[in-house]
């Protein structure tokens, strides 16, 4: 059993991790700005912290912090730019305060952007088009990294509601896509490898509730995914769709 704060557990990825983590038997707090958005049966469950992430102090978030095994941030949206990358930078700054010895491990969400685009040397938010929107992606790995904190960043392509299909059936991947890009794409200019990127995106449409268990299953300190990008796919030969989700063989698609 550990001590899990979850921040953002009302949100759609929230919810899956809250849900899990109860079901699991941990000992769970949360940090919320709306505290009725939680299920009255989940809420009784667990303890309740009522702030707003974007506005609490980093001294005020670290008191919250103190005393927790892990620290499972699921708040933000890459979409809100620079509040974004104010958000994280609030979190971290309020596990840095705390003495090395009380720092949680902590989890953050990215995106597939962030990992590197197999052996290229390329990240998709260096890509045209992409950097637009998801640029945040790109300056909460520069900021985490650079803390000593004992962080993992999860960064899956976009996350639908469907069942589970099963961490044993998905692929997993650290610092690079976890989908196969060809050995030519290294010679590729910048427009026709954001080609390739986006050709790779259906193979990285994964349920929220993979993405949940993924997180939950590693909160151990100096783990194997401890200050690591994370990627998840699809099984082999299966794509999605981020509207009306399904899976299918890729050869159909």
């Amino acid at each position: 059993m550990k001590r899990i704060l979850i921040l953002g557990a009302t949100g759609s990825l929230g919810r899956h991790v809250l849900e899990q983590a109860v079901t699991a038997g941990h000992q769970v707090s949360v940090l919320v700005r709306n505290p009725s958005k939680m299920p009255a049966e989940t809420r009784s469950l667990v303890t309740v912290h009522q702030a707003d992430l974007g506005q609490i102090a980093a001294g005020d978030l670290a008191s919250i912090v103190r005393g927790h095994d892990a620290l499972i941030n699921c708040a933000g949206m890459v979409t809100e730019g620079q509040v974004f990358v104010d958000l994280v930078e609030r979190i971290v700054e309020g596990v840095e305060s705390l003495p090395a010895v009380e720092r949680p491990v902590c989890w953050f969400l990215g995106g597939a952007a962030a990992l590197d685009i197999g052996q290229t040397g390329r990240k998709g938010v260096a890509l045209p088009k992409v950097r637009d929107t998801y640029w945040p992606h790109g300056k909460n790995y520069e900021r985490i990294c650079a803390s000593p904190l004992d962080w993992r960043m999860l960064c899956p392509g976009p996350m639908v509601e469907q069942a589970a299909l099963g961490l044993a059936r998905m692929r997993l991947s650290t610092e690079q896509l976890p989908v196969r890009i060809a050995g030519f794409a290294s010679a590729l200019p910048a427009p026709l490898l954001l080609l390739v990127f986006a050709s790779k995106v259906p193979e990285m449409i994964v349920p929220y509730a993979d993405a949940a268990t993924l997180m939950l299953a590693h909160l151990e300190p100096a783990g194997p995914l401890s200050r690591h990008r994370v990627g998840l796919a699809l099984p082999v030969g299966m794509r999605g769709k981020k509207d009306t989700w399904a899976a299918r063989p890729a050869a159909a698609a």
